[in-house]
């Protein structure tokens, strides 16, 4: 039952237009986010954290701008997909 309920769901998706999908996922977002402190976050996440922290405090952290991270991201997506 899950597997139908998941391809209708993948096909009202797909008609939807690009504003319609960004509301339909800024109102999960509302919706999910209400009760954050319900959610826990993955042992990974915070491992991750205080690797970056403990980098920002040597100065071995490196930033991007956002432009030139989103560039590498859809780079890396594309050879991933």
């Amino acid at each position: 039952m899950l597997q139908i309920i998941d391809v209708g769901i993948t096909l009202a998706i797909k008609r939807m237009s690009r504003e319609d999908k960004l509301r339909a996922m800024e109102a999960l977002w509302a919706d999910l986010s209400r009760d954050e402190a319900e959610v826990a976050s993955p042992g990974w996440h915070g491992a991750a954290l205080r690797e970056t922290e403990q980098l920002v405090r040597e100065d071995k952290a490196g930033f991007s701008d956002w432009q030139v991270a989103r560039r590498r991201l859809r780079r890396k997506a594309a050879r991933v997909a």
